[in-house]
This record gives C-alpha cells, structure tokens and sequence, in this order.
C-alpha cells in the first residue's frame, strides 16, 4: 500500500464534512405544523453523524478543477441527502431490517416504519431541488447536474443496485453479479460525486478528465465495499456504529464470499492503487489521493 499522510487525510474529511453540516443544518427547520415529526424525522438522520465521503468527493473533485467550492455545496448537499434517503430505506425491515446506524438507533425504531419512509421519499425528492437551484451555476448547468444525479440515483443505479441485493438473498451471486450489484448500489453515488464536483468547476461531462475521476471513483467505489464487507465480519458493533454479522446472517454473498479477509484487503488495497494512478497526472490531485488511501485504511 502506498505510504500517505493520515492526519492530512482526517484533516480533509474533518474540513469538508464541517463544511457541508453547516449546509445541511439549515434545511428542515422543525415547526408546529402536522409535518413536524417528518422535519424531525429528516434531521435526525441527516445530521446523526458520518464521514461525509460523498459529499467529500464533490468538493475535492471540484477543488481539484480549479473550481469554486461555493459552487460544489448545493451539489454535496444534495447527494448526502440521497445517500441518507438510501440508508433510511435500506434499515427498514423490508430491506435489511437494521436496528443501529451510525452508533444511534435507526430512523424506523425512533420514528415508526410510515415516518422513516416519509423521511427518504422527502430527501429524495428534495434533494433534487436543492441540486436545481444552485445560484453559483448556470442553468444549464444544474439541468445537467439533476441528469446526472437522477441517473445514478434511480432505476439504473443505486435502486437497481439494491434490487440485485434483494435477489442475492435467497439466491447466490457470482463473483460478477456482487461486482455489478455495488458498481450500482455503492459504486454509482461515488461516481457522481466526482462528475457533479467537475460539473460545479465547469468542466463539461465529456472532457478527459472527468473520464479519469469516473475510472477513479469506479475502482475506490469498489474498494470502499470490499473493506466494508471486512468490517462487517471482523469489526465490533461499537467501533461500526451498526449491527455487525449482518450479511452472514442474512445468507448474503459477499466479497468475502469468494476471498480471505487478507485476499479481500489485497484485493481493495490493489484497486485502491489503480484508482489513483486514474488520476496522478492531474495537477492537485494529492487531497483525492490521500481520501482514496484513508479510505482503504478505514476502520469503520
């Protein structure tokens, strides 16, 4: 593995993750309306902790390009919204049926199963709106923004990602269908990311280097839940933050499936190389670097 500066590392996620819950502190402003319990219900799984990688991704992709990072929060704070949309639905117990989620109990167990529902179908949606309404980007642009984020969000991304989980549950993926599940699940909300932080830097969909970012947040995408299905099998609840063993018990396939947890590390470890030499010979790629090791360092 490549020798990287972990503290520069924390300091990025620590910088970035400040940055855009100070955003996401403004939205859903509890009243005494009848929708309280939902604007409650939104914010305490919006603002109930987290690394912020997603959002994270834009910025620096952004930041990267010589943009102004102004320009990339509406866009971060609109791919959190539908990454914690994603975990709200994903603990209900017609999915996964998780209890814990970021050390604190999950939306559906302190809100009720209908709220938390409410809850992502709300972040979803508005998560769009606030992507739209950029004021730092053309119109054109935010049109773009809302294609591109649709896109990996929907039928053809992440949902569809997360149908193919639902299927591996009673029935065994290959090695292929795991890597095709989280390119979709896991892998298409890392990929947007990156465009959308391009996008803000004014960088058209179609140049060369928003093809490299892809290759890189393809490949750290894939890493990310390679070391995730480690933790799941090897880390403690306490140290997760969430119910750990989940998968085994379950019955799902996982990457570890088909490897030991030392292959499995190799395995991120080795993707996690190929993800930055994507991107090395763009000028001040250094703070994606260190995001894209700390991230196959992680511990939780």
């Amino acid at each position: 593995m490549i020798n990287y500066e972990k503290n520069m590392a924390k300091a990025i996620v620590s910088e970035n993750k400040a940055l855009i819950e100070a955003e996401l502190e403004k939205l859903y402003a509890v009243d005494a309306s009848p929708a309280s319990k939902l604007y409650e219900a939104q914010r305490y799984s919006l603002l109930s902790g987290g690394k912020r990688i997603r959002p994270s991704l834009v910025i620096e992709s952004c930041r990267m390009l010589g943009g102004n990072v102004e320009a990339a929060i509406p866009f971060a704070e609109a791919v959190e919204m539908i990454h914690t949309y994603s975990l709200i639905h994903d603990d209900l117990p017609c999915m996964d049926d998780d209890d814990m989620r970021r050390g604190n109990p999950t939306c559906h167990k302190v809100y009720g199963e209908a709220m938390a529902t409410l809850a992502g179908d709300g972040l979803l949606t508005d998560a769009f709106s606030v992507c739209v309404m950029n004021p730092h980007v053309t119109g054109d642009c935010a049109a773009t923004a809302v294609a591109l984020l649709s896109g990996a969000a929907g039928s053809f991304g992440m949902v569809r990602g997360q149908v193919t989980d639902l299927y591996g549950e009673s029935n065994k993926l290959t090695e292929e269908q795991l890597v095709e599940l989280h390119l979709g699940k896991t892998g298409a909300m890392i990929c947007v990311s990156v465009q959308l932080g391009a996008l803000a830097a004014g960088i058209a969909p179609n140049d060369e280097r928003v093809e490299k970012l892809t290759a890189f947040a393809q490949r750290i995408g894939l890493a990310f839940q390679i070391i995730d299905d480690i933790l799941d099998a090897t880390a403690s609840e306490e140290v997760l933050g969430k119910s750990v063993g989940s998968d085994k018990d379950k019955n799902k396939t996982t990457f570890l499936s088909f490897f030991t947890v030392e292959q499995a590390r190799a395995q991120a470890e080795e993707m996690t190389v190929s993800a930055i030499k994507q991107i090395a010979d763009i000028e001040g790629s250094e703070r994606l670097i260190a995001l894209a090791l700390y991230l196959c360092d992680r511990e939780n």
